[in-house]
């Protein structure tokens, strides 16, 4: 998508969502929209956190003018933060059960994202899925965004210039790869597909995690394991760091069999990571 021209975005949502409802047309057909896109980070500043969310408003608006009333067979997807919703949330592991208690303004802007886009598939009678995602890592993170530790500490392997370590080694983080957070998704949105009325949409909050908690020690560990070497990496001090939980474990009580499933582990999937952070590398710029 266009998203930095306003007018070419919105554009391009139309006839995005008109070619969706015509692939759709038969009697017995359904569709969803996965919202995967955003760029606000923790450190976001408020300015940019209210421009995506005016952003999110206005493609659905334009979404809705596309729908006829005999297209509404449909469920949408928004990609939510367990660690922005859950960072001030007392007695880990945090499930569904569990108050959201945001304590940064990225945390109190996902919830705002999650009720608008609740809203709308209320008004549209849309079933929608929220899925609060864990620390999602893996091949094609964009590293100019100063998130995921997984892919700066593998990027610093590689590079003069060390990764970065602002919170204290005992901060615990549930990591999901993202081959199995969109498998995830996919099958979340059949359920949610499957227990869907003509006349009853249905709206679900799950929490989208590996279920393991794990230390940025133990993450290190890792790291040296595979690169036989010490990690690059510079432990320091930011005002950011505040407001970073130091216990987010999440444990899902929302269909919890689709969690039953095996998942790609940590030193694997920092393995192909670090793999195609060197592909990328080796490139050279504007290859990917």
């Amino acid at each position: 998508m266009p998203w930095s021209d306003s007018e070419a975005l919105l554009g391009a949502v139309r006839s995005t969502t008109r070619d969706l409802l015509a692939g759709s047309s038969g009697n017995n057909s359904t569709w969803a929209i996965i919202w995967a896109a955003g760029a606000a980070i923790t450190s976001s500043s408020q300015k940019q956190l209210d421009s995506e969310l005016a952003q999110l408003e206005l493609i659905l608006a334009t979404i809705r003018s596309e729908l006829p009333l005999s297209a509404r067979r449909g469920s949408i997807f928004y990609a939510s933060s367990a660690g922005g919703v859950y960072g001030g949330s007392a007695n880990p592991p945090f499930s569904e059960l569990t108050a959201p208690v945001p304590i940064s303004p990225y945390g109190e802007f996902k919830l705002r994202a999650e009720t608008l886009v609740q809203s709308f598939a209320a008004r549209e009678s849309l079933s929608c899925l929220v899925g609060r995602i864990a620390n999602l890592y893996g091949p094609g993170q964009k590293l100019e965004k100063v998130q995921g530790i997984i892919s700066h500490v593998a990027k610093a392997q590689m590079s003069p210039t060390p990764a970065s370590i602002y919170v204290s080694l005992d901060t615990i983080r549930d990591y999901i790869f993202v081959k199995d957070c969109a498998e995830l998704i996919c099958d979340a949105l059949d359920r949610l597909d499957s227990v869907t009325e003509k006349d009853s949409p249905v709206g679900v909050t799950k929490i989208l995690a590996s279920g393991e908690g794990t230390t940025i020690a133990t993450l290190l560990g890792y790291f040296r394991t595979l690169s036989k070497g010490h990690p690059h990496v510079m432990l320091g001090s930011s005002a950011s760091a505040n407001l970073q939980a130091h216990d987010l474990r999440l444990r899902s009580v929302v269909w919890p069999e689709l969690d039953y499933r095996d998942l790609t582990p940590l030193p694997a999937g920092i393995y192909a990571t670090i793999l195609d952070i060197l592909s990328g590398i080796q490139a050279g710029p504007g290859a990917r």
